[in-house]
């Protein structure tokens, strides 16, 4: 019986966590469906005359809306890329591990099969990355998410009012949903702000109507002041190819720490995120270069031979051509025999 109630609290927990994890959700459908009201009835319907700009209004408002409520519903339900069962620590070399006392010891026998494996990013130590939940060795850039109880791929961050984890999958999207609800903000800004002015004024008397606009545009600012400094923290991490968690803590190469690993320049960055494709750069779209499990390094010869260290110096004061064309010449392979 007692055994019983500890098995059902834990799961009673993790259901609550589960339902408590939608409230931020909830919080910003609900600011959004009393936006489109505030706005569509109130100020559109009500309070604007003018049949011509009402139209125009209604006609902008709607485009920039739903790109809006598209890239949210992309961010949330797209789900976080995993790693393959080829990264699953096989049984026998799992019973070994298991039964295997030494932390040395089992190093190695991680170690030993991450060889079969794309792998170049180490520990801090310089032990191979393994993840002792999912009993995988994490490709590069694959990060342990506690919240969804999963190592992603190229993980960012977990975004408590997307409700999910933000990475390799669903980044773009993310980036997307960032720039078209600041956009969204901006727009209601400028096109309620002279009506504000007129209801701050009591040149327009509707009681009701007023209370919408004037705290719409409140409401608009707050969000967009916000909005703007997550999205431009956002712009600076893709322009220099780093996650949110790579930026705290830069990735380890046989060679150390380089926190410019991923750097490719500024254009080949971005197409690591929107693809190669500009035209579908803006629409919430999977267009990201890559399969999640490798990525190009800014020089794949440094990350497998420490000798080649060195070269970071004069590498960090090439422009981004110049690294470009360096990167695409140093493609080289070392093996090492043993």
């Amino acid at each position: 019986m007692l055994a019983g109630c500890r098995v059902a609290l834990p799961r009673g927990l993790r259901c609550c966590q589960r339902v408590l994890s939608w409230v931020p959700v909830v919080i910003i459908s609900l600011v959004v469906l009393w936006s489109y009201y505030a706005y569509v009835w109130e100020l559109c319907l009500v309070t604007v005359t003018n049949p011509a700009e009402k139209a125009t209004y209604l006609l902008l408002f709607h485009t920039v809306f739903v790109l809006f409520i598209w890239t949210y519903w992309k961010a949330i339900f797209t789900p976080p890329k995993q790693p393959t069962k080829k990264f699953l620590l096989p049984y026998a070399e799992k019973e070994r591990y298991d039964n295997e006392e030494r932390p040395e010891v089992q190093k190695q026998i991680v170690a030993e099969f991450a060889r079969k494996l794309p792998v170049y990013t180490r520990t801090g130590s310089g032990a191979t990355r393994f993840c002792e939940t999912c009993q995988i060795v994490k490709p590069d850039r694959c990060h342990h998410c506690s919240v969804c109880g999963m190592c992603v791929l190229k993980m960012d961050h977990h975004c408590p009012w997307v409700n999910n984890c933000i990475g390799y999958s669903n980044y773009k999207f993310f980036l997307l949903f960032l720039a078209y609800a600041m956009l969204y903000c901006l727009y209601i800004g400028c096109t309620v702000f002279q009506y504000f002015i007129l209801y701050w004024t009591d040149t327009l008397s509707n009681g009701q109507a007023k209370f919408h606009v004037l705290f719409l545009l409140f409401v608009a600012l707050m969000f967009f002041v916000s909005l703007m400094f997550l999205f431009g923290y956002h712009c600076w991490l893709v322009s220099l190819n780093r996650t949110t968690l790579e930026a705290f803590s830069a990735p380890v190469f046989q060679s150390g720490p380089d926190k410019n690993g991923f750097h490719l320049g500024i254009h080949r960055n971005l197409q690591q995120v929107f693809g190669k494709n500009k035209k579908l750069w803006l629409i919430p779209v999977f267009t990201s270069l890559g399969d999640g499990f490798t990525y190009p390094m800014r020089m794949v010869c440094e990350s497998r031979n420490p000798l080649l260290a060195a070269e970071n110096q004069w590498e960090d004061d090439m422009t981004d051509e110049e690294s470009q064309a360096y990167c695409e010449t140093s493609n080289i392979t070392v093996h090492i025999e043993k």
